[in-house]
């Protein structure tokens, strides 16, 4: 498991974007893809509400039925969850005169392989930190972390991140 920020490249894609190109894949999880292996994607728009949370996990898990991977389905929803929660959270500015702004989630596959990708307006790194034990809340990216076989974040340009985690049947 590991999280790596991924610089500004020539394979960047914008959070403008309604998905990444394709054949995208995070930079730090190309080893982990085996050659010919099949892909699909799927795309989902979360407006700026908190009910989106709960739309995205039912997203998530329609999509991994059709692609006849339930075995991921627990890990999967945690993960979605987590990670929406986080860009609703940190990822929206309310800045006035901007347009309404949405979060993007897309599902990727590559054979056994699920990339899960949160696309955000904002462009403050995601950080894993430890909170108090009385703290409520704080160990969103911990258990990514431990769901999957790696997570990590990348700017987009011209404004906005990705942050996304590969999870494995």
């Amino acid at each position: 498991m590991q999280s790596t920020n991924l610089t500004r490249g020539r394979n960047q894609w914008s959070a403008l974007d309604l998905w990444p190109p394709a054949g995208w894949w995070p930079e730090p999880a190309r080893d982990l893809v085996q050659p010919g292996t099949s892909t699909a994607s799927a795309t989902f728009v979360l407006l700026p509400q908190a009910e989106s949370v709960h739309s995205a996990r039912s997203f998530a898990a329609g999509t991994l039925m059709g692609w006849r991977m339930a075995e991921l389905l627990d890990g999967m929803e945690l993960v979605v969850s987590e990670l929406a929660t986080n860009a609703l959270r940190h990822g929206l500015t309310l800045t006035p005169g901007r347009p309404r702004q949405v979060i993007r989630l897309c599902l990727i596959r590559r054979g056994a392989l699920v990339a899960c990708a949160l696309t955000d307006p904002g462009s403050a790194a995601p950080v894993l930190r430890d909170p108090s034990p009385f703290e409520p809340g704080g160990l969103g990216l911990h258990i990514v972390e431990s769901l999957s076989l790696r997570w990590g974040w990348c700017p987009l340009v011209p404004h906005g991140k990705a942050v996304w985690a590969v999870l494995s049947a």
